[in-house]
């Protein structure tokens, strides 16, 4: 395996991590705050809105690259697998870089609004004040990895699955 894909490999893995890190919290937070409520009366005062703000974002695009690297992304297959000729490549070239277009448009975007968030102190008011710009963060984060991800793909002459069953064998 190349050291670049290496590489990216260890920063999906490293995200993916932390998206199911996110999920494990949201979990523990809603159940804490229905106990609490429920037996003592106590809610979870941060509960609300640190999932709101911060967990739902996390786990929504942290996992992105690392379930399309490993096929568990949903598609719509309308086309067969294999055309012939070079329009194979065309076509499998284009279902890589159409979305990368729309990811990098996604990444650029929301790393503006993160940007300009984090620079002036934009913050949500509530149990304690939570500052917006590293709560948007995470989706500019997590898309510009799937964004590469599909760059890598789509220029990468071995095929994905060929890459990925290759390596298991133990390299």
């Amino acid at each position: 395996m190349k050291p670049l894909e290496k590489l990216l490999i260890k920063i999906e893995d490293t995200l993916h991590l932390g998206g199911c890190l996110g999920l494990v919290a949201v979990a523990a937070l809603i159940n804490a705050d229905i106990l609490l409520r429920l037996f003592f009366n106590k809610p979870v005062q941060i509960q609300f809105e640190l999932t709101e703000l911060y967990l739902m974002p996390a786990l929504a695009t942290l996992s992105l690259s690392r379930v399309f690297r490993d096929g568990g992304h949903l598609a719509l297959d309308f086309m067969p697998r294999h055309l012939p000729g070079v329009l194979d490549t065309v076509v499998a070239k284009l279902r890589l870089l159409l979305p990368a277009a729309f990811f990098a448009a996604v990444t650029w975007m929301s790393g503006k609004f993160a940007f300009k968030a984090i620079l002036h102190g934009d913050v949500e008011y509530g149990a304690i004040d939570w500052p917006l710009g590293w709560a948007y963060a995470v989706i500019p984060l997590g898309c510009s990895v799937l964004l590469l991800r599909l760059l890598y793909d789509a220029f990468n002459p071995e095929p994905l699955l060929e890459r990925t069953t290759n390596s298991m064998g133990g390299e």
